[in-house]
């Protein structure tokens, strides 16, 4: 029998993902922030808005259609979940683009920084124009006119078109009133324009005001009455029934293309479009008036985020830094399993550099004492050096086995292309767990020393990504502690073996051991709390999701646990209920990089247990993922993580978001000089400017 739940106790997820980027939003509002990083912080809630419909709106407008009528923790059936969603969504956009129009666009134009309107094109503007139309853009132009026998055209998920009104005749005499142009893929969506021909250091003119003013070259002989952008957000969530496909690589390669063309979920048009035209699309596309969002510019924001990379102006962008290599490993040359041998490893990115880690496997791939490397792969890119340093181990005849997350969402086809180059090189690749994503960040190094063989193991709170190691918050953990590497192994035997789970020496583990875990140690400190003495927990995610573990904190907070949670997206507890939740705050910290590290803290009577995972404390990451979360047993090492993962962000002032028992959540701001940022003051700490790393 599933558990009752109380449904006031718990808030809506969807309604908390809007709220999130109604906070990321308020970064692109900050005019104390540097001008161009507010433009990538108004692409980045587009893009979040993206991946937002395409799975968790196109999941709620699939259960509608299948009849499903059950709740969420929250009480809230799919239905009046997507009717408050498509009420705040339109909300959230039509702020985003109001921001953009009236402050973001002059504010750029002051600074040089301009995007040409057709409308005051100058005659050389014009020309420049004209000519790179027909030059770059209308040999590779496809109108499609709709009649009988030219049905609407397959529109690509989240691709640029162009619905154009039309009146004439055509060469065969046809009265064909409406053509659908689909923008090229191989065109960039903003052109810089040549300062001697836009009057400024860096003009730029949208694909979409090129083909305005021109498409109607592409109708030769017809008046055009109108043209107007519009795009199509789809369902992204690809099915793959694992448990009857054969071969997993080969199914997820056959159902990737249909990506593009899965059901339509959103319509995004320019608010000059004719009413005739907006009923047009939301029939073709079977969507409602509410799935229908105009908006009063480009209909996709998230290809601006190349223009801070075309404008060369440090000013307007964040200061550069040069992430710094813990002491023990600055030695050129370190013998990185010399210095495991002797101490745990512990590095913060992205202030302290992923370098070490690369090092790590490429000393292994290189040393003709290791014997196997052994590594998970969720989220890796499509350039990688850690990936080509296992490449070139099994080339040079070691044991590579590389666990590769297939269904890492919207990362599939890396890798898929990962998988097969490793196993053309002899690696053994396995896929997991069926049902159950690999999402542990592990590797481990299996060396012979002394005629035995000895492992060396990283763990992580994020994935071996380079760029993003430069981007979110993470930390990873050098270790060659022989029972934490046991436990290592042990589960990538599971991995990739068959047998039933055994118990663990430190590590906690999903879908076995984790959620059980967790909660006894919630209760635990509930326990130290009832007989009097001081409790504490203080937990850093992504995520706050799963019921029974929110239920437990409550049970734990009503018992006098001091109780304070870090939640950088959606948490689902309610904070600051009188009689449920009295002594638990939680709040949200968006700055620079994307807090992604997962940190658990209990107090335990001093003994001040801390772990680092890769799972929040989500329904997915307990019981449908293969997730580790592992001690930091060092002395020093937990301070450390305790200092710069935690404390330091429960004061912060100046980018921390704490939140109300209804879900809303007010900005901290210093009353008075003594501004804590976390962010800035771990930079400050770890980091130097390019300058000083070359003096």
């Amino acid at each position: 029998m599933p558990k009752k739940f109380v449904p006031q106790q718990f808030l809506n997820r969807e309604l908390g993902q809007l709220e999130f980027n109604r906070r990321v939003l308020a970064q692109a509002e900050d005019a104390s922030i540097p001008l161009l990083e507010r433009l990538k912080y108004l692409c980045i809630v587009s893009s979040n808005l993206d991946e937002f419909f395409e799975i968790r709106v196109a999941g709620l407008m699939e259960q509608i259609k299948l009849g499903g009528i059950a709740t969420s923790a929250d009480g809230l059936t799919a239905r009046q979940i997507l009717q408050f969603v498509r009420e705040r969504a339109h909300q959230l956009i039509e702020r985003q683009y109001q921001l953009f129009n009236t402050d973001i666009i002059p504010s750029l134009a002051k600074q040089g920084i301009k995007f040409l309107r057709r409308t005051h094109w100058n005659e050389a503007q014009q020309e420049w124009v004209r000519d790179f139309f027909f030059r770059e853009v209308m040999p590779v132009l496809t109108p499609i006119g709709l009649d009988p026998s030219h049905p609407f055209p397959r529109v690509l998920n989240k691709s640029l078109n162009f619905a154009v009104e039309l009146q004439g005749k055509d060469a065969f005499g046809r009265n064909s009133a409406r053509a659908i142009v689909q923008a090229p893929r191989v065109v960039p969506r903003t052109i810089l324009m040549p300062p001697e021909i836009s009057g400024c250091e860096h003009g730029f003119v949208f694909l979409s005001s090129i083909l305005h003013a021109h498409v109607g070259e592409l109708f030769s002989g017809m008046e055009v009455l109108g043209c107007f952008q519009f795009r199509v957000t789809r369902n992204s969530d690809l099915f793959v029934d694992e448990e009857e496909v054969k071969n997993l690589r080969l199914s997820l390669q056959g159902e990737l293309p249909q990506r593009n063309f899965g059901d339509a979920v959103r319509l995004e048009i320019a608010d000059n479009c004719s009413p005739l035209i907006a009923d047009l699309l939301l029939k073709e596309f079977s969507l409602a008036p509410d799935d229908l969002y105009r908006v009063h510019g480009p209909v996709n924001l998230v290809r601006l985020m190349r223009i801070p990379d075309l404008v060369e102006r440090d000013d307007l962008k964040f200061a550069s830094f040069v992430p710094s290599v813990p002491a023990v490993l600055q030695k050129k040359g370190s013998d990185m399993f010399k210095v495991m041998r002797k101490n745990d490893v512990l590095l913060h990115h992205p202030y302290q550099s992923f370098k070490p880690v690369i090092d790590f496997i490429q000393q292994a791939a290189s040393d003709p004492n290791v014997v196997a490397i052994k590594q998970t792969v969720y989220r890796t890119g499509v350039d990688s050096a850690l990936m080509d340093a296992l490449i070139a181990a099994a080339k040079g005849g070691k044991e590579v086995t590389v666990v590769v997350e297939l269904l890492a969402r919207f990362d599939e086809e890396a890798n898929i292309n990962w998988a097969n180059r490793l196993e053309e090189v002899g690696a053994h690749v396995v896929y997991g767990v069926v049902g159950h994503k690999t999402h542990a960040k592990m590797l481990m190094v299996v060396r012979r020393e002394d005629g035995k063989l000895r492992r060396y193991a990283h763990l992580g709170t994020g994935n071996y990504h380079p760029r993003t190691a430069r981007l979110y918050t993470d930390f990873g953990l050098f270790t060659s502690n022989e029972k934490v590497c046991a436990d290592v192994n042990e589960v990538f035997s599971q991995l990739t073996s068959l047998g039933k789970a055994r118990t663990l020496n430190h590590l906690w583990q999903s879908p076995f051991s984790l959620h059980t875990e967790v909660l006894r140690a919630i209760r635990s400190e509930a326990l130290i709390a009832q007989s009097g003495k001081r409790a504490h927990i203080i937990a850093k995610m992504n995520a706050l999701l799963e019921p029974e573990t929110i239920n437990a904190l409550y049970e734990a907070s009503q018992a006098g646990v001091k109780i304070d949670l870090i939640v950088r997206g959606v948490c689902a507890l309610r904070p600051g209920v009188a009689g449920l939740s009295d002594n638990i705050r939680v709040r949200s910290v968006i700055g620079r990089f994307l807090e992604h590290t997962r940190i658990f803290y209990f107090r335990n009577n001093l003994q001040h247990n801390v772990y680092l995972s890769s799972a929040d404390w989500m329904d997915r990451n307990f019981f449908r993922r293969i997730e580790v979360c592992f001690p930091v047993l060092d002395k020093k090492l937990k301070k450390r993580v305790i200092d710069e993962g935690l404390k330091i962000y429960l004061q912060d002032n100046c980018q921390a978001w704490d939140m109300d028992s209804a879900g809303h959540y007010r900005r901290k701001h210093p009353r008075s000089t003594a501004k804590k940022c976390a962010q800035h003051e771990l930079l400050n700490q770890f980091t130097h400017t390019p300058a000083m790393a070359k003096s």
